[in-house]
């Protein structure tokens, strides 16, 4: 898949040796973000990632310039469970097209939760055609609250 900036955007299967640069852009993320609080040491997310994200989920890497850009994890009930794009490869199409390797493994439907402090990625998950569907005030372990959307494909859409 190209972006608009012609550089090539390849989404594939997460390997193992992924997990550390997948870990790496959310503890980047979390450092960048003054409302996130650190709850897991750097080491412990990488331990996390390998031992039980690749695991457990779909994990799907964005190569973009020989690097990971980005990654999605998605658990077999259809939920996003992570997808960030490191800091200098955003805004050149890696989220959307991690998105829409998700929507070919979970065709019918994904959810997922963000964060209400993320305005951005609403805007994002808004434009890709995910609704809002409920509210928490903070029941994570990060203690911030977030918001559940849901795709459906077309058609299928809930109000």
């Amino acid at each position: 898949m190209m972006n608009s900036g012609s550089v090539k955007i390849t989404c594939r299967d997460a390997v193992i040796a992924d997990m550390a640069a997948c870990a790496g852009i959310l503890n980047r993320w979390i450092d960048a973000t003054p409302w996130m609080p650190r709850v897991h040491a750097k080491a412990e997310v990488v331990r996390h990632y390998r031992g039980t994200v690749f695991v457990e989920r779909a994990v799907i890497v964005a190569d973009r310039e020989d690097q990971v850009a980005g990654f999605l994890a998605l658990s077999t009930d259809a939920y996003i469970t992570a997808l960030y794009v490191d800091e200098h490869h955003r805004s050149a199409g890696i989220g959307a097209s991690l998105l829409h390797e998700a929507k070919k493994r979970a065709p019918d439907e994904l959810n997922l939760w963000t964060f209400e402090h993320n305005t951005n990625a609403q805007r994002f998950y808004e434009r890709e055609g995910f609704i809002a569907l409920r509210r928490t005030d903070g029941e994570n372990e990060e203690g911030l609250p977030d918001i559940l959307y849901s795709w459906h494909a077309a058609g299928g859409q809930r109000a």
